[in-house]
């Protein structure tokens, strides 16, 4: 049920402006008061009496609500790289850093050596792997032999079997040897070198360490990232986040650019320092155009609380009248200025949560001329 405004007669100098806008009659046949009693806009039990022809003169522009979604709230955010992208490439042994193959910005592919690490570890792990080898061979070759004179019948079955042991126990040892070596990195080119490769395909976006720097195990020598997707770091306040679902658009603005991203991820718990919800939302990025770290400004698309479409008015449709937010919406008289309870703003539209049903005419710009006018109906009815 919408709840009206009360007011009082037009001023009796409008009417006459408004009768000279209708055209009116032949002037030598009326006289000015009869023009003004025949053209009189009225405002009355919140209703605003006016011709097709006035509306137009006064300034006041009609148009329907908009409807669909259930608005966007608007808040600034963060570009960082996206989690799943991004990696550290760390030293899995000490020692001397003798080749950083990358520098910031450069890119690099999956499996490249970016770096080069000389250490006694390094000797000590790929010396294993040279002894395992021999060992194997050897194991091997007497596994061989003593299968030809176990079909000769010259060696006992259990030789055989000890043999055939060894043989699985030297491989097993040179298998573990080796992965020991790709742990740590591989390659090098040297007994005392390992190379250290790319775990993914990206750009490096830090690069800590210096040519020659002797570095600890678990010391970072990059990092890297796939910057063809990063992530919007946003934070909403509770009653927000609850209106909020994984996959709701997310419209990322900056300084000559615009794209839209998808929330990937509503935390489900407040951050302790900022008493809000952490979310995530994911940025195609690979023409290059965010950068991470980059602030920006996010619209964030809002579910409707009971699941219906929301109706947003344009700000400038709204008025308040008596510290209540009215809208004027078109009748077949003029206009009736209606009670609406507002929700948040996004942009330049505004969310009526109640008084309107999306489906009416209403006065989006010149409002505030039809405001006026009931106030001044409302004063000559004191007077």
């Amino acid at each position: 049920m919408k709840t009206v405004l009360t007011g009082g007669v037009l001023p009796f100098a409008l009417a006459l402006l408004l009768a000279a806008c209708d055209g009116g009659s032949d002037a030598d046949d009326t006289t000015p008061a009869a023009n003004a009693e025949t053209a009189t806009a009225h405002s009355e039990g919140g209703a605003v009496t006016l011709s097709a022809d006035q509306i137009a003169a006064a300034g006041v522009q009609i148009g329907r609500p908009v409807t669909g979604g259930a608005g966007t709230i608007d808040l600034p955010a963060t570009i960082e790289g996206d989690p799943q992208g991004m990696q550290v490439v760390s030293a899995a042994i000490g020692g001397r850093v003798v080749a950083l193959t990358r520098n910031l910005g450069q890119s690099v592919g999956r499996g490249q050596t970016i770096a080069v690490i000389e250490s006694r570890e390094a000797a000590q792990l790929k010396g294993e792997v040279e002894a395992s080898r021999a060992r194997l061979a050897l194991a091997t070759s007497n596994l061989g032999r003593e299968q030809r004179l176990f079909a000769q019948s010259v060696s006992p079955e259990q030789d055989l079997i000890a043999a055939r042991t060894a043989a699985i126990e030297a491989r097993i040892a040179y298998r573990q040897a080796q992965s020991q070596v790709s742990a740590a990195g591989g390659g090098g080119g040297g007994l005392n070198r390992l190379g250290i490769v790319a775990p993914i395909a990206g750009q490096i976006i830090a690069r800590p360490v210096l040519l020659g720097q002797t570095v600890a195990a678990d010391s970072e020598l990059y990092r890297i990232a796939d910057l063809g997707r990063v992530s919007l770091s946003l934070n909403l306040k509770p009653q927000d986040a609850g209106r909020v679902k994984p996959g709701a658009i997310v419209t990322v603005t900056a300084p000559g650019r615009q794209a839209s991203a998808r929330i990937s991820f509503v935390s489900p718990a407040l951050d302790p320092q900022t008493r809000q919800v952490p979310v995530i939302a994911t940025l195609d990025n690979r023409a290059g155009q965010w950068r991470v770290g980059e602030p920006v400004t996010a619209a964030v698309e809002l579910s409707g609380s009971d699941g219906s479409s929301a109706v947003r008015v344009p700000t400038t449709a709204v008025q308040t009248i008596a510290g209540k937010s009215v809208v004027f919406v078109r009748t077949a008289k003029g206009f009736q200025a209606t009670l609406v309870t507002l929700g948040d703003a996004a942009g330049d539209t505004v969310i009526v949560q109640s008084g309107l049903t999306g489906q009416e005419r209403i006065a989006t710009t010149g409002s505030f001329t039809l405001k006026a006018e009931l106030g001044k109906g409302e004063a000559a009815h004191e007077d």
